[in-house]
C-alpha cells in the first residue's frame, strides 16, 4: 500500500508535467462524480496530505483521490495509450493540451469537489510531516489522548498523525525499540512523533533513501523488520516475529513484525 512519502514523491513527479496544463479531453469514470467531463478545467496544484492526493482545477474545484492498495497513476506520451488490456481498469483519464495523458488506474477513491469543501474529505487527518503546517506538538496531543490504543494501532490511524501504513509503523516501533502491542500510555510520545517524522521526510529527501530504514541497500537488508519473519535481526540477530493483523476493511491484510528482543513486550 502507498504511504505518505509515495504520495509525496508521487505528486512531485508529477507536478512538472501537470501543474498549468489545460485539460482537452477526459473524465472520471468512478465516484458519485462518475461521467464528468474534465474537458476545459485547468490543473493549478497538486497538493498531499497523508495518502490523500488533491489535484486542484481553476474552476475551483479539486479532484481527491487514494490510491489504497491497488491504484496507480500513469502519464503517457502524446499519441501513446495504455494498453488495452489496462482500458478497464481506468478511473480517470485526462489528455492534455500537450497532448500526454494521464490515467488513473484502478484508483478506488475518486471524488470531486469544490476546493473549499476539501476538508469535508480530509478534514479528520492528522497532522502531516511532509506538509509545511506540520505541528509535532498537536500530534503528540493527539496521540496522548488515546492512552490505551497500541502504538501500531495508533501509528496506522491517520487522525493522530497522517502518512504512516504498515512498513512505517513496523519499523518506527523497531527504531523506538516499542513492541507493537505497546499501549501508548507507556511510550515516550515525543519521541515517537519525532522518530516517525523525521523518518518520513529523510525518505522523500535523500537520494537513494526511499523507505531504506536501515542504512543499507543491499537487497533484504534495507528494513529492520518488514518482510524478515523468521530471519536474523539485523541488529541483534533474534529471529523477527510476525502476525497478521485481522482484515481490514479495504480488504488488504496487514502485517506486524518486530524483534522480541530489541522490542521486549511491556509488562
Amino acid at each position: 500500500m502507498p504511504e505518505g512519502d509515495s504520495v509525496y514523491l508521487l505528486a512531485a513527479r508529477l507536478r512538472p508535467a501537470l501543474v498549468g496544463r489545460l485539460v482537452a479531453d477526459g473524465e472520471l469514470r468512478s465516484g458519485d462524480a462518475a461521467g464528468t467531463r474534465l474537458a476545459g478545467r485547468r490543473i493549478t496544484e497538486l497538493d498531499t496530505h497523508g495518502k490523500h492526493l488533491l489535484t486542484r482545477f481553476d474552476d475551483g474545484t479539486t479532484l481527491h483521490t487514494h490510491l489504497r492498495l491497488q491504484g496507480s497513476w500513469t502519464l503517457t506520451g502524446a499519441g501513446r495509450a495504455l494498453p488495452r488490456r489496462l482500458h478497464p481498469q481506468v478511473r480517470v483519464r485526462a489528455r492534455l493540451d500537450d497532448g500526454r495523458t494521464l490515467w488513473g488506474v484502478d484508483v478506488p477513491v475518486v471524488d470531486l469537489v469544490p476546493t473549499e469543501a476539501e476538508r469535508t474529505l480530509i478534514g479528520h487527518l492528522g497532522p502531516d510531516p511532509l506538509r509545511d503546517d506540520w505541528d509535532a506538538e498537536e500530534a503528540r496531543r493527539r496521540l496522548a489522548a488515546r492512552p490505551d490504543v497500541t502504538v501500531r494501532a495508533a501509528l496506522l490511524d491517520q487522525r493522530p498523525m497522517a502518512g504512516l501504513g504498515n512498513l512505517w509503523a513496523n519499523e518506527v516501533g523497531f527504531l523506538r525499540g516499542v513492541h507493537p502491542a505497546t499501549p501508548l500510555a507507556h511510550v515516550d510520545l515525543g519521541r515517537l512523533v519525532d522518530v516517525a517524522a523525521r523518518a518520513l521526510r529523510f525518505s522523500v529527501r535523500t537520494p537513494g533513501a526511499y523507505q531504506v530504514t536501515t542504512g543499507r541497500t543491499r537487497r533484504g537488508e534495507t528494513h529492520w523488520v518488514v518482510g524478515r519473519a523468521g530471519r536474523p535481526c539485523l541488529r541483534c540477530g533474534t529471529p523477527v516475529s510476525a502476525l497478521d493483523d485481522p482484515p481490514a476493511q479495504d480488504g488488504g491484510t496487514r502485517r506486524a513484525w518486530w524483534c522480541p528482543r530489541c522490542q521486549p513486550a511491556a509488562p
